[in-house]
């Protein structure tokens, strides 16, 4: 084989510019482009390490303004309670004032209607005395022809009316 025969030939020009081209790989590309690539990486590194500490420092204080936030919420919350129970102890004490007002004019209304009832009531009783009294007169004196006393009648139809 040829090709063989010539690898005595050209083997030692093809490992010198074998070498030749990997020191000009090796100067250009680990001296001059790598250097570049790793202090990229390295300012990335850098950015990436401060951007999470201020992002951890925005969130801490984050929390600290919200826990302080929280605590006037409740603050408030608890003044609008207070607020909220003052005001209706207040209404409790107008409605109940009111309604004691309304409910001793309703008790005089009430009694007054009693009285008037009551009053009513007697009368009816004292006109029904009378009709029964004149209905009994005129009953006795057209049946059995008698004129009687009037008190003698009116006490007649008063025992009748009470016993019944």
């Amino acid at each position: 084989m040829p090709q063989i025969a010539q690898l005595g030939e050209f083997y030692s020009s093809q490992i010198f510019w074998l070498l030749v081209f990997f020191g000009i790989t090796f100067f250009v590309v680990g001296r001059g482009m790598v250097p570049k690539v790793m202090e990229t990486v390295a300012s990335r590194d850098n950015q990436i390490a401060a951007d999470l500490k201020a992002a951890e420092a925005a969130r801490a204080q984050a929390d600290a303004e919200e826990a302080s936030w929280r605590t006037r919420e409740n603050a408030n919350r608890a003044e609008a309670q207070g607020l909220i129970a003052d005001a209706r102890s207040k209404a409790a004490a107008v409605t109940a004032e009111k309604l004691a007002g309304v409910q001793a004019r309703i008790d005089a209304e009430i009694a007054s209607a009693e009285a008037r009832i009551a009053e009513a009531r007697r009368s009816a009783a004292a006109e029904i005395e009378d009709v029964a009294a004149d209905a009994t007169r005129e009953i006795v004196s057209r049946v059995a022809g008698l004129s009687l006393d009037d008190t003698a009648v009116r006490g007649a139809v008063k025992e009748n009316l009470v016993h019944g």
